[in-house]
């Protein structure tokens, strides 16, 4: 596959519009998870209710092309920034980058659009390994998971193309979601299937088209959802409820190359604040004290 262009089939206007929509979820497929889900799908649709914060974003034009950083994000490893994508790992062997926002993230209730491209020259299950994006207490931390370290705090969302786990029933390229406090580790082996929490079967790898994911958290829900198929409109991929995050964490992305390796290329991260009312004794709790867990009775799995 070639580099991911700037110039789209979707203009600045359309993007802007067809983001509105993919955030205030219209389409066929959402407009009946909203009305299944009503008065908590309610707030997915109140497209006002969202504001972008810039200092938690990544959008071109980029400023810093040609060095090693740029204005509130570091790079680590093997990124590259070009004017059209920050390049993770490029499709070579035994390659490892990330990037990572300089602020912690203080919003209780927020809203991730990612646009990104993995691509390369590996045949059918000859690439690998993928992208993780990460909400965590530590930054910049080299490590054997994708890229960044293993035993983290916080979230990881995996975007893995490769099956090490030769048993495994899933079919990749493969989206998992973990929530740690730092005692487990996770298992490149088994794919994670120890420490998921959920997970979807979404074909992202080499698409001739613009690839989205968006992460939503709020108050204690964690909802994934792609837009892969170059329709405009979000599908439903992870949703979980009594997932506990503490504020002051920060985002990032890395990836990670072995034997096989691809193209990880990250467009775009674009972080929107969710206005939502919180209870009194909500507003009381020191948000940056929570342990990220998530509740026994309410998690698919009850890992944590």
């Amino acid at each position: 596959m070639g580099h991911p262009e700037g110039g789209s089939p979707r203009t600045e206007v359309a993007e802007r519009r067809g983001e509105w929509r993919r955030r205030a979820g219209f389409g066929p497929t959402t407009l009946l998870f909203v009305l299944l889900l009503g008065a908590v799908a309610a707030d997915i649709t109140d497209g006002n209710s969202e504001h972008l914060k810039r200092e938690h974003s990544l959008i071109k034009p980029y400023q810093g092309v040609g060095s090693s950083s740029m204005p509130l994000w570091d790079f680590q490893g093997s990124t590259m920034l070009t004017s059209q994508y920050v390049r993770l790992t490029p499709d070579e062997r035994s390659k490892e980058g990330s990037i990572w926002n300089h602020q912690p993230c203080f919003l209780k209730d927020w809203e991730m659009h990612v646009h990104f491209k993995v691509h390369g020259t590996g045949k059918k299950n000859l690439h690998g390994d993928g992208i993780a994006l990460w909400y965590t207490r530590d930054r910049l931390v080299p490590g054997p998971v994708f890229g960044s370290k293993d035993n983290f705090h916080g979230l990881a969302i995996f975007l893995d193309t490769y099956p090490n786990d030769e048993t495994t029933e899933r079919v990749f390229p493969y989206i998992s979601v973990m929530v740690n406090n730092g005692s487990l580790s996770y298992d490149h082996s088994k794919d994670g299937r120890w420490t998921e929490l959920a997970g979807c079967t979404a074909d992202f790898r080499n698409r001739d088209h613009d690839t989205f994911l968006a992460v939503r958290y709020s108050r204690g829900r964690l909802t994934v959802m792609t837009d892969l198929e170059d329709k405009n409109e979000w599908k439903n991929c992870i949703d979980i409820t009594g997932v506990r995050l503490p504020t002051g964490y920060y985002f990032g992305a890395s990836a990670g190359t072995g034997d096989l390796s691809d193209n990880h290329d990250i467009i775009s991260m674009k972080l929107f604040q969710l206005m939502v009312e919180h209870t009194p004794d909500e507003e009381n709790i020191d948000w940056t004290k929570i342990e990220p867990s998530v509740n026994f009775l309410k998690s698919p799995k009850g890992l944590l």
